[in-house]
């Protein structure tokens, strides 16, 4: 893993303060391209493809990649996968590339899976489309069972704050956190991509051989979009916190499968959209 390129850079920067000018250090987010190939072998021998270019903050990149693959639907369990692995080149690109290599028997189909990304990235499908794509896959009704305290869901979004390293140095990261329904933390990640940080803790629980995780909340620090409830759904989480809004179809797909949506979690304040029979 590349955890210790770290997240941040230092920069130099002219810091105007009541009109005057002052010569000082800034850090920024770090934000770099990864490509993420897969690897399998088929009746025409081995086979390798490119899958999909992300903007991410290195580290944690394995994570991202198996996060990314189970929301497409690619991979289901750690077993899935033989290896992850860091495609060797030109030096400026060593920690850009990410191989991962299926393991024998998985199916996959790389035109379904290309066309898939590229309509959740687009604006060619309508909402219930969308909403039918994601039953395809093979996500399931939420299980009910799993509840949390009306005082935890005010509790987590300052926890997960309290957990951005990099967002308290550069102030350019969203995270992504799981906790328990005891409010215990289990993970939580950073990244310049929303989405990506979701990939990265869904990922991590996937390695740790942790899915479903039907005992536990997804709390993210911006919107909840359709992506974010999507990646969720497909991991099995029934509680999905957010410090911004919801999407339309957000709530859309939280009500058709059952997932508890929670928006405009701060201030001591938030709002239910879909099933708050899981807020005590």
């Amino acid at each position: 893993m590349i955890g210790s390129r770290g997240g941040s850079r230092s920069v130099r920067v002219v810091r105007y303060r009541d009109g005057r000018g002052k010569r000082e250090r800034d850090s920024l987010a770090v934000e770099e391209p990864m490509e993420m190939r897969l690897a399998w072998s088929g009746p025409n021998g081995r086979r390798v493809e490119p899958l999909a270019v992300t903007m991410r903050t290195p580290g944690h990149d394995f994570e991202l990649t198996a996060g990314f693959l189970h929301g497409e639907g690619v991979i289901r369990s750690a077993d899935d996968v033989t290896e992850l692995t860091y495609c060797t080149g030109p030096e400026e690109q060593e920690y850009n590339v990410v191989e991962a290599r299926l393991a024998p028997g998985v199916r996959f189909d790389p035109e379904s899976v290309r066309r898939n990304f590229y309509a959740t990235s687009s604006c060619g499908v309508c909402g219930k489309a969308s909403l039918d794509a994601v039953e395809a896959q093979g996500c399931a009704v939420l299980p009910m069972g799993t509840t949390l305290s009306h005082e935890k869901v005010i509790e987590l979004p300052d926890r997960l704050r309290e957990e951005q390293g990099v967002f308290a140095r550069t102030g350019g990261l969203h995270a992504a956190g799981l906790f328990g329904a005891d409010g215990g933390t289990r993970v939580v990640l950073e990244d310049v991509g929303r989405h990506n940080a979701v990939d990265k803790v869904i990922g991590h629980s996937l390695l740790q051989r942790q899915l479903p995780l039907g005992d536990a909340a997804l709390v993210v620090s911006g919107r909840a979009s359709f992506e974010v409830v999507q990646k969720a759904v497909a991991a099995g989480i029934p509680i999905l916190i957010a410090v911004g809004a919801p999407s339309s179809l957000a709530v859309d797909l939280a009500v058709r499968f059952r997932q508890t949506l929670v928006g405009f979690a701060r201030d001591g304040g938030f709002n239910v959209y879909s099933v708050p029979e899981r807020i005590e």
